[in-house]
């Protein structure tokens, strides 16, 4: 494992063994079947090229009427899924083993998606980071600073790969650019899963 510094974002390349990941991909089968994928559409009322949802306390949701929030409930009404334990472990090992995240943020990135540069700012309690993990097909990760327009740095983020965000980067803007399709075999059919985790309250 080597880790990276990159403007304050923590990134540990191969921190997920190949065992590790089947494990983690296993265990979403069973998030996914309780809480399908489903795609937002921002307050403008734009659909959201990546496909998402949560596990946890609470799920990240977006619509045109109420905007970006976290919700107790997918869209379809049921409960969000409870985290799996072999996703917990990482928060474990780099976060804290006392105080659990409340959502999990699944996103899924097929070919050609991406995801602009934001800062992630709907949770109450900054002081915690966001912890998150690439799964699947590479992905050219861009990092900015706490406003937007300032200079950015960017770096390829491979499956088991994990970045933490706090300090410095919590608020920072960052995003993806694009995807290298195929470059994993961990999805049949290609394509990039990233989860985020992340204290709400």
């Amino acid at each position: 494992m080597t880790r990276l510094d990159v403007r304050g974002f923590r990134i540990f390349k191969d921190d997920l063994s190949p065992k590790d990941q089947a494990a983690i991909v296993d265990a979403l089968r069973h998030v996914l079947r309780a809480a399908p994928l489903f795609r937002p559409v921002t307050p403008s009322g734009k659909p959201m090229s990546v496909r998402m949802t949560s596990a946890g306390k609470y799920g990240w949701v977006s619509d045109k009427k109420n905007g970006y929030r976290y919700d107790p409930q997918h869209p379809s009404g049921a409960p969000w899924p409870e985290i799996p334990n072999s996703i917990l472990d990482i928060w474990h090992r780099h976060v804290e083993r006392e105080r659990l995240p409340d959502c999990c943020l699944i996103n899924y990135y097929g070919e050609g998606t991406r995801m602009g540069l934001h800062q992630d700012k709907d949770e109450a309690d900054f002081s915690w980071p966001v912890l998150s993990v690439s799964l699947g097909d590479d992905a050219l990760f861009r990092m900015g600073g706490p406003a937007r327009g300032g200079g950015t740095e960017s770096v390829w983020l491979s499956s088991g790969d994990v970045v933490v965000m706090g300090g410095d980067a919590r608020l920072a803007y960052h995003g993806i650019d694009r995807l290298r399709f195929g470059s994993s075999r961990l999805f049949p059919k290609g394509g990039r899963v990233n989860l985020t985790m992340r204290v709400v309250d």
